[in-house]
This record gives structure tokens, C-alpha cells and sequence, in this order.
């Protein structure tokens, strides 16, 4: 992959602490003008959530880092990256720790009360991940009195959690930190299914040919985006955000990097909607 020189990685816990530009200042009304000021916009995200990010060789790869590559060239700024496990992502947003989310995060009605997403950028429907030789499992529902994983503070876990109280004999779930355990998990037997978004698990399958996605998905339909803070200073970033989307969708290369990271153009939704879950 091209390594942009836009784009700056930081890996390291210590950085949120020691750089001024890191927090949003509550002294600025306008985020969009403090960070093209700084010149940076500091962004947390996980590296282990494929293939919207995830570390090739030691360096980071994914659609994030492509699609944040455009926004960075539109906004003239550079990107900081913040890499943290998932459940310390949304709590440092709210604290100021940085800028904006491109984990990406599942829009749902509960989030977005709290949090100011974008425009969707992927389709984000749940399904289930098994051992491609495991013939126990055909459906989701199979998936009952068995183990299942998913990730700790995700929606998807939610929706997995609300499905498997309605099976006969719901399985046992297994929460965890990060989606590469999960998977390592699944692989050993320790469990029978991961439940996650299904552009990840497709991915996750064709990049490892043992394991087998489960049709349909039985999760609610529903989308991924980024977010900032729920606030009047961070809405003009967010704006400036969706205004690349936008043109992302009417020049076609949102299409293309979904077809270079999921196989196939998702039909995401190019305007405000209200989430079905």
C-alpha cells in the first residue's frame, strides 16, 4: 500500500497524555478551525478490527486509513492516529482525549443521542462466523445451547446477546477485548461462532479459508460511521467530514474502496436517517 505522508502513528498509550494538541480545546467554539490551526486531527481508533484497520507487518493497513488519507488532503491537516483497545475508544472521546472516531463505531438510536456520526461509510448487519467444517451450524439459530464470542462494549455484542435470548437454549457468550482473540478463539474450538458486522467476517473468511460465514446475517439492517463529540464544536468538523463523503459517493471512489475492501460497493445511505435498532 502507498504510505501517504499526510499521516502520522502513534501507537502509544503516553501520547495522549503529553501533546496540548491532542484534546479538543474548550476554549475553541469551532473544532473544524482549531484543527486546521494545529494541522493535525488526532484520531482514535483499534487496530484490530478488519478490514477497516488492522496492522500488516507492523503497519497500519485498511479502509480507514484510505478513506481518512482523502479527508486529510480535503481538510489540508494531517492524521495523528491513536490506537486503543475498543472499550477505551468512546471514553476517550468523551474526555477530550481526541478529536474524532474512525473505528469504525455501529450507528444505533442509543448512539446517537451521544455521539455526532457521520454519514455512513460501510453496511454494518450482523452475522455469524463459524469453522468452515463445522456442519452443526447451517443457520443462526443453530448457534443455540453452543459458545459464542463477540466484542466487548461492540453493538454487534448486543444484538448477538438480544438474538440468543430468543433461541431455545441460548449459548454461552464469551466477551471479548479485541476481534483477533475471538478469532483465535473460534480457530482453537474454545468457541463455535464469532457474531460481527458482516463485512468483517467476510473479509476474515477469505483471508482464512477455515473459517465459513453463516447466511443470512440476523442482525437488524444497519450501518457503520465515525463520530465526534456530541457538541457545538465539534459539529463543524463533522459537517467538513460528511461534505468529503459526499463527494466521495458522487465521484465513485467510496464505491471503489469498498469494492477493494469488502469485495462488492455497499448501498450506504447518503443523507441523515434514523438507525432501525
Amino acid at each position: 500500500m502507498k504510505k501517504s505522508n499526510l499521516l502520522k502513528h502513534s501507537l502509544s498509550y503516553l501520547a495522549i497524555s503529553l501533546g496540548t494538541s491532542f484534546a479538543a480545546s474548550t476554549a475553541s467554539a469551532d473544532l473544524l478551525e482549531e484543527v486546521q490551526e494545529r494541522g493535525v486531527l488526532n484520531v482514535g481508533t483499534e487496530f484490530h478490527f478488519a478490514p477497516f484497520a488492522y496492522l500488516d507487518n507492523g503497519q497500519q493497513s485498511g479502509l480507514n486509513l484510505e478513506l481518512m488519507e482523502r479527508v486529510a488532503e480535503e481538510l489540508e491537516v494531517s492524521i495523528n492516529w491513536i490506537d486503543l483497545p475498543w472499550p477505551s475508544v468512546l471514553p476517550g472521546l468523551e474526555a477530550g482525549n481526541y478529536d474524532f472516531v474512525a473505528g469504525p463505531a455501529m450507528i444505533t438510536q442509543e448512539r446517537k443521542l451521544r455521539y455526532n456520526f457521520t454519514l455512513p461509510i460501510a453496511d454494518a448487519t450482523v452475522a455469524i462466523l463459524k469453522r468452515a467444517d463445522d456442519d452443526s451450524i447451517q443457520t443462526p439459530e443453530d448457534i443455540s445451547g453452543k459458545a459464542a464470542g463477540g466484542g466487548r462494549g461492540t453493538a454487534q455484542l448486543e444484538q448477538l446477546k438480544a438474538f440468543a435470548a430468543e433461541l431455545p437454549e441460548p449459548p454461552t457468550i464469551t466477551e471479548y477485548v479485541d476481534y483477533s482473540q475471538t478469532y483465535a478463539d473460534l480457530a482453537a474450538g474454545r468457541i463455535d461462532a464469532v457474531a460481527n458486522s458482516l463485512p468483517n467476517i467476510a473479509y476474515t473468511a477469505t483471508q482464512r479459508p477455515m473459517f465459513e460465514v453463516v447466511h443470512p446475517p440476523f442482525g437488524q439492517p444497519a450501518y457503520f460511521g465515525y463520530m465526534a463529540r456530541n457538541d457545538e464544536e465539534s459539529a463543524s468538523l463533522v459537517e467538513a467530514i460528511n461534505e468529503v463523503l459526499l463527494s466521495m459517493h458522487e465521484d465513485g471512489s467510496l464505491a471503489e474502496l469498498q469494492t477493494k475492501w469488502f469485495g462488492e460497493p455497499m448501498d450506504v445511505p447518503s443523507e441523515d436517517f434514523e438507525p432501525e435498532i
